[in-house]
């Protein structure tokens, strides 16, 4: 039978409660499932329901392959309170009259969720900053790996988490191409690299694969990278974000306290018109915004003799922009021939070379970033009261 949302529906009639499928959704060969359960149901339970659809799916395809399923739990409201991916199926076999959520065995191997699984996602992380844009091809993940690797440099333990998961760009920039990923203890290690921790999607699907993936697909991918990585404690985690306004942000702002946003625009206005948008996001999310970087803001011409400088896209209309919302500046990034050759070769840390307008804009860039966490940190601190 074609793998479509009504052969999966049917599929699944003997393995979930009547009414319980809110969604189906087919990619290729993912599949990714909504279902509406008591929330207080056992993660084993659930996690052994997942197991059951993937069979009674692969059953049902045939000689179609079904080489992943995604299955988020909801709650009335509709809040996910689980997910599941499952990775062996087993085969359903109800009995008449059968109800899935009563009487459910627990494999063997299933265990319960260990401590660390059950604590707040990022527990051991102080500052969580999220690196938006209203548009693609500003610049957004440079700017995050270049303010990742500078808080490195002034001794902070940082992360950078490359939640573009459409277009993940942190394998070049932190040149990862010989690394593989690895797995102890059930967790994703981050790779080690210029003095901060990474992970990224791009190591662990094909280098040159479209991810064509609908929304719960996306969501459930970067949740994998949030919660299935082990990060560890850290002063930052840089997340840096597809561009837009679609699923991820929003699975990012449900998931995650975040201490603030950045928001990487250019110069023009039609990159501002964007910017904008992005802005407003975070803000109907709750998220502060940290600041507004300009980046590519001029062109130096560093082969001259002194250098020169040329504004290509017109410099000042970020941080016009970041007056008119009326939040923070935190500076102007410029293009440089020496940022595109060390963004090719994954080697960041050369942008950080002595004496170069580079330099000077990024380190201008992190202090104020460092400023703005801490007005940030200073406005969530609650007032204590001591009486003796």
């Amino acid at each position: 039978m074609p793998l479509t949302r009504e052969s999966i529906a049917q599929a699944l009639a003997p393995v979930l409660p009547s009414g319980s499928l809110e969604r189906a959704s087919v990619c290729e060969s993912f599949v990714g499932l909504r279902v509406a359960l008591d929330p207080t149901t056992p993660v084993p339970h659930l996690d052994r329901i997942a197991a059951q659809a993937l069979g009674a799916i692969r059953v049902s395809a045939g000689p179609e392959r079904v080489d992943a399923l995604v299955v988020e739990f909801v709650d009335r409201m509709g809040g996910v309170f689980h997910t599941a991916r499952p990775t062996e199926p087993i085969e359903p076999s109800p009995a008449p009259g059968h109800q899935p959520l009563s009487g459910i065995g627990v494999k063997p191997s299933a265990r319960a969720p260990t401590a660390q699984e059950q604590a707040a996602p990022l527990a051991g992380v102080r500052h969580t900053i999220a690196v938006g844009a209203g548009k693609g091809g500003v610049g957004k993940s440079t700017i995050a790996l270049n303010l990742a690797v500078g808080l490195a440099r002034r001794g902070h333990a940082v992360g950078l988490m490359d939640g573009d998961i459409y277009g993940p760009s942190v394998p070049t920039l932190l040149g990862l191409g010989s690394l593989e990923p690895r797995v102890l203890r059930g967790m994703l290690q981050p790779f080690y690299v210029h003095g901060i921790k990474a992970m990224t999607i791009g190591k662990l699907v094909d280098a040159e694969k479209p991810l064509i993936w609908r929304g719960p697909m996306a969501h459930g991918a970067f949740k994998q990278l949030v919660e299935q990585t082990e990060w560890g404690d850290l002063d930052y985690l840089v997340i840096d974000l597809p561009p837009g306004t679609g699923d991820v942000p929003l699975t990012m702002a449900q998931l995650l306290r975040l201490t603030g946003a950045v928001i990487v625009c250019t110069p023009q206005k039609v990159a501002q018109d964007d910017a904008v948008r992005a802005a407003r996001m975070f803000q109907q999310l709750g998220i502060d915004v940290l600041g507004v970087v300009e980046n590519m803001s001029y062109f130096v011409a560093d082969d001259l003799d002194p250098p020169r400088e040329y504004d290509i896209f017109g410099r000042g209309g970020a941080q016009t922009m970041a007056q008119r919302l009326a939040v923070p500046f935190l500076g102007s990034v410029p293009l440089t021939v020496g940022l595109r050759k060390s963004s090719d070769a994954g080697d960041p840390t050369a942008n950080f070379s002595k004496g170069t307008p580079l330099v000077r804009a990024l380190d201008g860039l992190v202090t104020a970033l460092e400023g703005q966490v801490a007005l940030a940190a200073m406005k969530r601190a609650r007032p204590t009261l001591s009486i003796s």
